[in-house]
């Protein structure tokens, strides 16, 4: 924290415009060695960058913000350069050669906003899901976690919590004192209350990791039944090799998609059938474990009459007809578009019953959490253990709550977190 470090905050390669962003006590010293002015705080100033031999860099549009009004709470300045690969490299390379800063790692200058209490752990994992974001309704998700919805949340059940534990304190300490009123009513108001929210929450979780890592959709049925057609024909392109060999698709393609914003992941797999082939059958061993998983499974086939794998099958999965250009009904058709449309729609619809239902919490950690607050309230029903004990039990709720937010320990999840982040970020 007491060294500066900088690093490209915009994408690598040819572009428009490259930002370097500095951060730390040397901030301004890095500038006015590279031969810049620092503007006002919160002000631009067009600045002649040199290396150290007074060689010209670029002409560069530089940023200023002043420590406690950054993102970072440091010095932070800004380097908006033209956008040559080659610039961008000699003005590392100058800044590097100050000895005043140093290159900074993934998500460094958001770990040092979080140590410096400018985000809070939600706020850092919703940054990071805006970062990763895909689809409108990814955005959104992560933009409410971001902007400390969910911190707030969690705030409220603290406060909840907080006068439920010092109600009860309130017997102990004045315990052969006439108190003026029954705290046991509120005390048990205000934990139900939580506890539902708290149940709520963690229900939701499964809904809202869909949301963050995408809905999986798995076409599954027997060799030729046209997965792989369908595959290639909803994500237009050539992802899936399309064969009348029975038993080309072998292991798993995947592939992205969105649909009404929503991140859709469809999946290919191995034809449903039993045979001596050895690699074939590790491709239908996974295919049916993977389809297990999804979130949905479309059933593919020819026949008038199927005979669907009803041991994968659940009440909201799809059995489809295919080919019916050839062979008439209803159903889909890969070559003329027929059903197409509908089919869509309808993966649409199951993906955004489930999206509905997403909390704000789609982190592993967050849902152990909230699960282990439930657990610690819960033993405060038990109105036979002494109001001591239920006090400790509320606190311990309290505690698990604030290691979402990071209000304790949180060294063990930032690298977790960072990993995915971009360098300058």
């Amino acid at each position: 924290m007491e060294e500066t470090i900088f690093a490209l905050a915009t994408a690598r390669g040819k572009a428009g415009l490259a930002v370097i962003r500095i951060s730390g006590p040397n901030a301004v010293p890095v500038l006015s060695a590279l031969g810049g002015k620092v503007p006002a705080p919160r002000s631009s100033r067009l600045c002649v960058l040199r290396d150290g031999t007074r060689g010209v860099l670029d002409h560069a549009l530089v940023l200023y913000f002043a420590e406690g009004a950054s993102f970072t709470d440091e010095d932070v300045v800004e380097l908006h350069l033209h956008g040559s690969i080659a610039i961008v490299q000699a003005v590392i390379a100058a800044i590097l050669d100050t000895g005043l800063a140093r290159m900074a790692g993934p998500g460094e200058f958001t770990r040092r906003a979080l140590m410096n209490e400018r985000l809070d752990l939600t706020q850092v994992q919703g940054l990071s899901d805006m970062i990763d974001a895909e689809t409108e309704v990814q955005r959104r998700h992560a933009l409410r976690v971001f902007g400390g919805e969910m911190s707030e949340q969690v705030a409220e059940w603290r406060v909840k919590l907080i006068r439920a534990a010092a109600l009860l304190e309130a017997t102990i300490d004045f315990a052969e004192e006439d108190t003026p009123e029954d705290v046991e009513p509120e005390v048990r108001a205000l934990l139900e209350n939580v506890i539902g929210d708290l149940r709520r929450a963690s229900k939701g979780f499964g809904a809202a990791r869909t949301l963050r890592d995408g809905f999986e959709v798995a076409l599954i049925g027997a060799p030729n039944a046209g997965k792989s057609s369908l595959l290639n024909r909803l994500t237009g392109s050539d992802a899936a090799i399309v064969s009348k060999v029975a038993g080309t698709t072998r292991d798993i393609i995947e592939v992205r998609m969105n649909i009404d914003g929503m991140l859709i992941l469809i999946l290919d797999t191995a034809g449903l059938r039993h045979t001596e082939d050895e690699v074939e059958s590790i491709g239908v061993t996974r295919a049916r474990a993977r389809a297990k998983d999804a979130d949905l499974r479309i059933f593919l086939h020819e026949e008038e009459v199927p005979e669907p794998p009803f041991d994968l099958l659940t009440e909201e999965d799809l059995i489809v007809r295919t080919k019916v250009d050839v062979r008439g009904g209803s159903g889909i058709s890969n070559v003329t578009g027929e059903g197409i449309e509908e089919l869509v729609e309808k993966i649409g619809a199951v993906a955004e019953r489930r999206v509905d239902a997403a909390s704000l919490f789609s982190r592993e950690r967050d849902r152990a959490s909230l699960e282990n607050a439930v657990l610690s309230l819960e033993e405060t029903r038990l109105m036979d253990l002494p109001v001591e004990v239920q006090v400790a039990s509320i606190r311990n709720a309290v505690m698990h709550l604030a290691d979402i937010i990071g209000a304790f320990d949180v060294e063990f999840v930032l690298d977790d977190i960072f990993r995915s982040f971009c360098i300058g970020k």
